[in-house]
């Protein structure tokens, strides 16, 4: 295989889904799409590049869903359907033994999500994967990290600290002998964006956010947006068998539930005359959530355990730290 044009017809022409709304899609200058009445464009663009995100021998498969995966968490985040996506590839040479198995699962990931490739580019360089998702909220209705007020009660979908300590197992492996290893590798790579959560909570969420850098640090987006602050009662943290297994501790469990990024779950606050409709809400969803916390009127940021004060100094991902 040779040529930039030839790996594109061979990789990814003719691989995506068909949506009626896609007009014109990769192999033109641009793309023509045209969104349905009355909604807004939700667009989200992330970098992954190798060695920072993924370890370069890395399943090419497990890349592929890492990459669109975190991207539609974004378009969770705020209420919105995915619907087109565009990749620019950047490869040192074409190797069809890491593509073929990577184009098999985004396209597997975007046909499951209806989500349709509409360009991209391919380059010469260093592995990197950049990709721009859109989809569509109704307008006016988006989440967003601004409309949490005092009072509130912060809540989280699924588990955390998986993601962490799958990247701890990746990065070590003597921690592959561990009880629950295996587990969490897959949950490092595999996550499932809550799209359907997010969907059902335009409405009844005061503010969103998706946890890719940690619940700590994301939650404070939330926090300075709204200029609110907030109690975590950390005992109420959602946490795997498989992570308490693995660490063999309580309180580590916790402080990773607190600090791991890459999760994609979201963290949400609801206000009190809405708790009564969440679980209905998310009946057809199959996510779970947990209430973690309540928001408070003042900035700042308190972990507790029971009503005991804590003094963690943890902290969330930062990509240039």
């Amino acid at each position: 295989m040779s040529g930039e044009f030839n790996l594109i017809d061979k990789y990814f022409v003719g691989r995506q889904s068909q949506r009626k709304d896609v007009h014109l899609a990769a192999g033109d200058d641009c793309a023509l799409v045209k969104a349905p009445a009355n909604v807004q464009i939700a667009i989200s663009t992330d970098t992954l590049v190798a060695g920072t995100h993924f370890l370069a021998d890395a399943n090419p498969a497990w890349v592929a869903h890492k990459a669109l995966a975190s991207n539609i968490s974004d378009l969770a985040a705020m209420g919105a359907t995915p619907a087109w996506v565009s990749f620019a590839l950047t490869m040192p040479e074409p190797d069809e033994e890491w593509l073929a198995p990577f184009c098999d699962a985004f396209f597997e990931l975007a046909d499951y999500y209806g989500i349709q490739l509409i360009g991209g580019d391919t380059t010469k360089g260093p592995l990197c994967l950049t990709l721009t998702v859109q989809g569509f909220v109704p307008e006016d209705k988006a989440l967003t990290r601004s409309g949490a007020k005092p009072g509130d009660w912060v809540y989280v979908t699924g588990n955390l600290g998986d993601a962490k300590a799958g990247l701890d197992v990746i990065l070590d492996d003597s921690l592959r002998s561990r009880a629950g290893a295996e587990a969490l590798e897959r949950a490092h790579y595999l996550s499932s964006p809550r799209v359907l959560a997010g969907q059902a909570l335009v409405g009844l969420a005061s503010s969103a956010i998706d946890i890719s850098d940690g619940l700590i640090s994301d939650i404070k987006h939330i926090l300075q947006r709204s200029q609110v602050g907030v109690s975590i009662d950390v005992s109420q943290l959602p946490i795997s068998s498989e992570l308490v297994q693995f660490l063999d501790d309580k309180i580590s469990a916790q402080q990773y539930a607190l600090a791991s990024g890459e999760e994609y779950e979201l963290c949400f606050t609801l206000p009190e005359q809405n708790r009564g409709s969440l679980q209905s809400a998310l009946s057809h969803t199959g996510c779970k959530v947990t209430c973690i916390g309540q928001i408070r009127p003042n900035g700042t940021f308190e972990l507790h355990d029971n009503n005991q004060p804590l003094d963690w100094d943890l902290s969330g991902f930062d990509h240039f730290k």
